[in-house]
């Protein structure tokens, strides 16, 4: 392939083309000697030569011989220049601010520094998107629990790595456990960190609290990853275990309409069970009886409750409060 200048042969410097391959490396895991050339107009010899003094530099690059070769940008050695576009340099940004005021205990500081360092290198084209962003902004006070970076990254680390994570376990009611589990993802919702996996003792998918974790070391062994949930899936299935851990009061709901619409009345996601064509069942909760039977209040058709003496309590309640609101005046 015949190096041209505008692609990034002769006429264009040694040291642009070399962050333009480290640019390359960092943007996707593996590449081929071929592939890289292709990107910057210049011939498979002269990316091995590029491979080497990137190596010189100390930029750790592995290769791998054979047609299923190619490079990859390996760990260690000195730290590559991060190349980013306008866009990845504000996000990377607010993402900063964002954690400096987050809910991972310690690194508040250090995301700091690092706004810092990169507010000083950003065009003054970008520098100002990004002052805006942290002049009319006011991050709300939302106390809550603070997770360990550490326990973030040996989970994450489980996770991508397909290994087995072992953990002490303390549940809302205070109850301690030993868990073992096949690890998935890791979800924050409302300053609080979850990790979804599936339960080994009790061959399902569960929610844990990270914050309520503290993983044992070494990790367990390499499993074969499970068929995983949607991504839309595993969220709901998280905001359902969220508000079901603090629920106070339960009550199996049989309602006369079909599953379709109550999940379209409720303003949460929520399990139905169809019971035919007219009939299904589901099992909402609150701390509240009464707070319950206004949200039920919400369904627009006829229901039937089972096993809830607080709730049955509440709608007589409410029942004669609205007849006692629509009474001819005396």
């Amino acid at each position: 392939m015949p190096e041209t200048a505008a692609a990034g042969g002769p006429g264009q410097s040694s040291s642009a083309r070399l962050l333009r391959l480290l640019s390359l490396l960092q943007a996707r895991r593996d590449w081929t000697g071929t592939e890289l050339a292709s990107r910057l107009g210049v011939t498979t010899r002269t990316i091995r030569n590029d491979v080497e003094r990137l190596r010189g530099l100390g930029y750790p690059v592995d290769a791998r011989p054979g047609v299923a070769g190619g490079y990859r940008l390996g760990a260690g050695g000195a730290l590559p220049p991060l190349l980013l576009d306008d866009d990845e340099a504000v996000a990377v940004a607010i993402g900063l601010r964002t954690a400096a005021s987050g809910s991972v205990a310690g690194i508040e500081e250090t995301s700091i520094r690092a706004l810092a360092k990169l507010q000083q290198v950003l065009p003054a084209r970008l520098r100002h998107r990004v002052t805006a962003f942290g002049s009319y902004t006011l991050p709300m006070p939302a106390p809550g629990p603070r997770v360990d970076p550490d326990v973030l990254t040996v989970i994450a680390a489980a996770c991508r790595d397909h290994e087995r994570l072992r953990f002490d376990y303390q549940t809302h009611p205070g109850t301690a456990s030993r868990r073992s589990v096949e690890p998935y993802r890791l979800v924050n919702d409302r300053r609080r960190w979850y990790l979804v996996a599936w339960d080994l003792d009790r061959g399902d998918w569960r929610t844990f609290r990270v914050d309520r974790m503290e993983p044992r070391t070494p990790a367990g062994p390499r499993f074969t990853p499970r068929e995983l949930p949607p991504d839309r899936e595993i969220a709901a299935r998280v905001a359902r275990g969220v508000g079901e851990a603090t629920w106070r009061f339960r009550a199996r709901i049989i309602v006369a309409a079909p599953a379709s619409h109550v999940r379209d009345r409720l303003p949460i996601p929520v399990d139905v069970e169809p019971l035919g064509d007219d009939r299904c069942a589901f099992t909402p909760g609150s701390d509240n009886p009464e707070t319950l039977a206004l949200y039920l209040g919400m369904l627009g058709a006829d229901f039937t409750v089972v096993d809830s003496p607080e709730l049955v309590a509440a709608l007589r309640e409410l029942s004669g409060r609205y007849q006692r609101a629509i009474a001819d005046p005396p």
